[in-house]
């Protein structure tokens, strides 16, 4: 369901497979911070009427640079050669800040996951995106 809502909002976008290999890895990481964010926040909400309070304190064990890194970490295995380039490249780009509570290794990792979100987002691989999305809430 998520998908098709995905899809309507990139059909008022034309990004061509250029457009998106071009990218900085830095944008792919801005859109794939707002997808993965989405998807957390849905996945959270569908196991049951809680608290906004108590979903953001969960969320944040999902988001912060800590828990993507190690997800990245778990999955690296799973990844093709163009997902593990993209995954170099957001880890490798510049990003001119780190967050006060993370360590910068984790933060380089967890821009590196990003990326990738944002790179199959775009490109409308779905069935990708969606087998790494629930790859990042197992546990395992």
């Amino acid at each position: 369901m998520i998908e098709n809502t995905f899809d309507k909002i990139l059909d008022q976008f034309n990004f061509s497979e250029s457009d998106i290999n071009n990218m900085a890895p830095l944008v792919l990481a801005y859109i794939g911070d707002a997808v993965y964010e989405v998807f957390i926040r849905t996945y959270l909400i569908s196991e049951g009427n809680v608290p906004v309070h108590k979903l953001h304190k969960r969320s944040i064990e999902y988001v912060k640079a800590k828990a993507q890194s190690d997800i990245i970490h778990r999955i690296m295995e799973k990844l093709n050669p163009d997902e593990l380039d993209v995954v170099r490249r957001g880890r490798n780009a510049k990003s001119g800040t780190i967050p006060k509570n993370a360590d910068v290794t984790e933060y380089k990792y967890a821009t590196g996951f990003e990326s990738l979100i944002g790179y199959l987002y775009l490109k409308r691989d779905n069935d990708r995106l969606m087998e790494i999305l629930k790859m990042a809430i197992s546990e395992g």
